[in-house]
């Protein structure tokens, strides 16, 4: 259980920190006394373009905020379910693991824009949730 609540708390602390790069692109962009000031003038309807790779980095940032809360829900219902179960605890352990370094993975080659990479790096993190999710009903 301890391993499953470690890369809980790991894909939690990712979620809040994957908006950094698209923050910091945005204070470069904007710069610092319209950034401290919320918003430029007429925004949103104009706005300083940001850089291709803080839009992704922004995009991956909302993928991971909108993956998280069935990741939660899975890993809460599994752990409430396995019922002391060594099998089931490390079966969902291991899947716990797997995701966070999916979405980890996800990050980085979303961000850097890897062709070909991001969708099968999305899917290993999606079928960890789904092996999660089976093992708790199961």
């Amino acid at each position: 259980m301890e391993t499953t609540l470690l890369y809980l708390a790991l894909s939690g602390i990712l979620t809040v920190l994957l908006w950094v790069p698209y923050i910091f692109s945005r204070l470069l962009t904007w710069g610092l006394p319209t950034f401290l000031n919320n918003y430029p003038e007429k925004f949103p309807q104009e706005q300083p373009e940001q850089p291709l790779w803080a839009a992704r980095a922004q995009r991956a940032h909302l993928n991971m905020v909108e993956t998280m809360p069935a990741f939660v829900a899975v890993v809460v219902a599994a752990l409430m379910l396995a019922g002391g179960s060594t099998d089931t605890l490390q079966v969902v352990a291991m899947w716990a693991e797997v995701f966070f370094f999916a979405r980890l993975a996800h990050a980085v080659v979303y961000i850097l824009g890897v062709p070909f990479l991001r969708t099968p790096v999305y899917l290993v993190s999606w079928l960890s949730v789904l092996m999660i999710g089976f093992s708790a009903i199961a």
